[in-house]
């Protein structure tokens, strides 16, 4: 089969039985379950929440986005091939790892397929957990032109691009727009501070203001477990975005989690460790893609300025890229979560064929 039929590029138009709209982001879709599915599988599959609680079907696709658009490649590539199965498969990794190590748990209760995972409806909260451990990409563009205080935290003179950094910073940001926080703009993706959270746990969806040095605490404890074992294979952790959120157990207590994605080529910069030595930056993520982006095109400022937006769209919705390029893609995808979860990837001859199979056999939720 070719790799074109391999990707599962749409993934909001599946004949999964809904309670509600189909929520479909940049690369995840959400399907939620009625009331009755819902309590259907967590008696069935003996899932340890609220017997009440709801359920969702989470796919992920082969898309790939960039600057806030999907990108696709010439002869009806339209996503990266194994992309969806390495971001799971790593994410599942890390998830596993928190678990057995006492940090906290996440939102998924089963992975049925590669690219498909079964979780619990989680309460978010409202920030884009971002840490850091070296100064480079948005932090150094900043610094560069001379800002020194970032989400509250005062860097020091002299730091050069990609060097490591005093200590681990976090640096959050709102997720979405919030309306009512006092110096905090309501737009999305705004740098807040450590103050700004606990003086407005409730605003960012806390519970309380201890919470925010749980989530600090549970950022920290989680950066440290990823980049330890990315050590060990010889990979440098940059840096990362976490989300957190809230959940029931089974006795219906609410607990905070890791939920999203954790630890991925999406979501983080990974550096090839004897390139770095050698005094090159080599990237085990998205992060070279987006820097092919900004060679690729003449004018990258379309790219990085937000004012431009609708040049941006048009950009990417008028232009296939070589499929080489996807292609070189997909061998970073595969390559670092093979490394990460110390085996081949399982890689779908068909997603969607067996995905719908799947859930309409052992799950019985086709309408």
């Amino acid at each position: 089969m070719s790799s074109v039929n391999k990707v599962l590029a749409v993934n909001d138009d599946l004949p999964i039985r809904t309670g509600a709209p189909v929520h479909s982001g940049k690369v995840r879709s959400v399907y939620w379950l009625d009331a009755v599915d819902s309590a259907r599988l967590i008696s069935q599959r003996g899932y340890p929440v609220a017997a009440d609680d709801k359920l969702a079907i989470m796919v992920i696709s082969d898309r790939i986005s960039a600057f806030d658009c999907i990108w696709r490649g010439e002869g009806g590539l339209a996503g990266v091939p194994g992309k969806g199965a390495a971001l799971n498969a790593i994410s599942n990794h890390w998830f596993r790892l928190f678990r057995e190590q006492g940090l906290a748990d996440s939102h998924i209760l089963e992975v049925p397929h590669p690219l498909v995972w079964i979780v619990q409806k989680a309460r978010p909260v409202m920030i884009e957990a971002i840490a850091r451990q070296y100064i480079t990409g948005s932090m150094w563009r900043a610094y560069a032109r001379g800002e020194r205080e970032f989400c509250g935290i005062r860097l020091p003179d002299g730091l050069r691009k990609d060097q490591k950094l005093p200590e681990l910073l976090i640096t959050p940001s709102t997720k979405g727009i919030l309306q009512g926080i006092p110096g905090v703009p309501a737009q999305d993706d705004v740098n807040v501070s450590r103050d700004d959270l606990r003086n407005n746990y409730a605003a960012f969806q806390f519970r309380s203001p201890e919470d925010v040095d749980s989530y600090e605490t549970l950022l920290r404890d989680g950066f440290e477990v990823i980049s330890g074992e990315l050590a060990r294979l010889d990979q440098v952790f940059v840096d990362t975005k976490f989300e957190f959120g809230y959940v029931r157990n089974a006795a219906g207590d609410e607990q905070l989690i890791y939920m999203d994605e954790v630890g991925t080529p999406d979501s983080s910069r990974i550096w090839d460790g004897p390139a770095w030595r050698d005094g090159r930056v080599v990237e085990n993520s998205k992060e070279s893609f987006r820097q092919l982006l900004l060679n690729y095109f003449p004018d990258p400022d379309i790219l990085l300025n937000k004012d431009r937006m609708p040049e941006r769209v048009a950009l990417a919705r008028d232009n296939e890229l070589p499929a080489s390029v996807l292609m070189d893609v997909s061998a970073t995808y595969v390559g670092i979560a093979e490394k990460i979860i110390g085996q081949p990837l399982v890689l779908p001859d068909d997603p969607r064929r067996e995905i719908i199979d799947m859930l309409g056999a052992e799950f019985d939720l086709l309408r």
